[in-house]
């Protein structure tokens, strides 16, 4: 199987996963580190242009596990993040994967917030090395083994 048909599948099956999961994932905690989450992967590279930001923020507001939160709510947390990110990428990077971690307390949260990281990393077709790299970090900040999602 081509490397494109695996992380399609495997971008799909995680998003499967979540939303099986969706009525458990309505914390606050699993909120903002989702929006983090997001924002350190469309970040991933030190750079956002316009296009990948509105194609994350589709993502967000068409994702069915984030419909538990407002929209609006969400954008704004992820222009929160993206802003950090792309003012001082290193030290934006310390304080998003603080705001992670915060998600570690509830381990079916914690493993949901890996799983729309890699959901939004793939969803272009390519999880490239800098994606992957952020969302490994996020597991660190989770306490959860890269291995467990493949990073």
């Amino acid at each position: 199987m081509a490397l494109w048909d695996r992380l399609k599948e495997s971008a799909s099956l995680m998003q499967t996963q979540l939303t099986a999961r969706k009525n458990d994932l309505k914390s606050g905690a699993f909120r903002d580190a989702s929006m983090a989450m997001c924002a350190l992967v469309a970040a991933a590279d030190g750079t956002v242009d316009a296009s990948e930001r509105q194609r994350v923020a589709q993502l967000i507001a068409t994702n069915e596990v984030l419909g538990n939160f407002p929209a609006d709510d969400l954008r704004r947390r992820f222009e929160e993040n993206l802003g950090k990110l792309t003012t001082d990428f290193d030290f934006g990077k310390v304080s998003v994967l603080q705001e992670i971690a915060k998600a570690k307390k509830k381990p079916a949260e914690a493993r949901a917030v890996v799983q729309i990281g890699i959901v939004i990393g793939g969803a272009d077709g390519d999880f490239d090395a800098d994606e992957r790299a952020v969302v490994r970090e996020a597991c660190y900040a989770l306490d959860l083994p890269p291995h467990e999602f493949d990073l």
